[in-house]
């Protein structure tokens, strides 16, 4: 009797060794919110993890808005996800507007640890702010490369914004009153994928859009300096729950290497790839981090 209950434990010790080896070990969960530029970042996440450890990464990708993933990371359904300084300091620490990078990052470290238990990795090395951005021709003809220089010239311009930007705190009754921009006529509110048709058409003449928007790196236009630095940043990087580094300490080493490695202009370029080429997102970020 007890030999047979002796071989039965064996034959169950190899079924969980086959098991563990066939498809079980340790594993964490990536997430993102819900559009691509979000997707990219978990992704470049995910491969770095499997190219630099022997962690499995489960991806839960397109999940929501900011606090769909604020809310899975607590609770321990995400181990890591993109987020953005100045989502984190104004929309879920409710600081308001900050335009001190250093000042954003440091707070908003150090708050996520406090409150959340939350860390966050070295930024990636882009901003994902708001962009005001005006027709190449146009930023030759007139030598514009600053708002301030602009703000001589939006009396005779038209503006097209989307809904957000024309009333949230930090978009444009702020940043007309700090540039003192006036406009030919009220700004033209329209949708956010028409902004630089308009603005290459014709129909407008100065537009609110992103710093890493994939049409930008093929599109012929200028964005504007903020010189007297009124958006706040948003700088992307990633956040990560405390038990997991606690669990792979080997993590922060290898998420730290994304730190500085995405330039504005490469997002905009891995933006267009995935959204205006549509390229596959998973081959688009194997190429990227083979080429770094």
């Amino acid at each position: 009797m007890k030999r047979f209950l002796a071989l039965g434990l064996l034959a169950l010790c190899l079924m969980v060794s086959i098991v563990a080896c066939q498809g079980g070990g340790e594993r964490i969960v990536i997430g993102s919110k819900n559009f691509t530029e979000q997707i990219i970042l978990g992704e470049i996440l995910a491969q770095q993890i499997e190219r630099k450890t022997n962690i499995k990464v489960d991806r839960k990708f397109n999940l929501g808005g900011t606090f769909v993933c604020l809310t899975g990371i607590q609770k321990g359904e995400l181990d890591i996800y993109p987020e953005y300084t100045g989502t984190a300091y104004g929309a879920i620490l409710k600081l308001g507007a900050e335009s001190d990078p250093k000042k954003v990052l440091e707070t908003v470290q150090g708050r996520f640890e406090r409150d959340f238990q939350l860390l966050w990795t070295k930024p990636f090395g882009f901003n994902n702010s708001f962009a005001m951005v005006i027709r190449g021709d146009d930023a030759r003809k007139l030598n514009l490369q600053t708002l301030s220089q602009a703000a001589n010239y939006t009396p005779k311009w038209r503006a097209g914004f989307g809904p957000e930007f024309l009333n949230r705190e930090d978009g444009f009754p702020g940043l007309a009153k700090a540039y003192n921009l006036k406009l030919v006529s009220q700004p033209k509110v329209m949708d956010l994928g028409l902004l630089y048709r308009s603005l290459q058409a014709k129909e407008v003449d100065i537009v609110a859009g992103s710093t890493t928007d994939g049409l930008l790196s093929t599109l012929d236009l200028t964005i504007l300096k903020d010189d007297k630095r009124y958006f706040p940043p948003y700088e992307a990087a990633a956040v990560v729950r405390r038990e997991t580094y606690q669990k792979h300490p080997e993590l922060r080493e290898v998420l730290d290497q994304l730190g500085g490695l995405i330039s504005d202009k490469t997002m905009q370029e891995l933006n267009y790839r995935v959204d205006g080429k549509k390229e596959d997102v998973k081959q688009v970020v194997q190429e990227f981090l083979k080429s770094k």
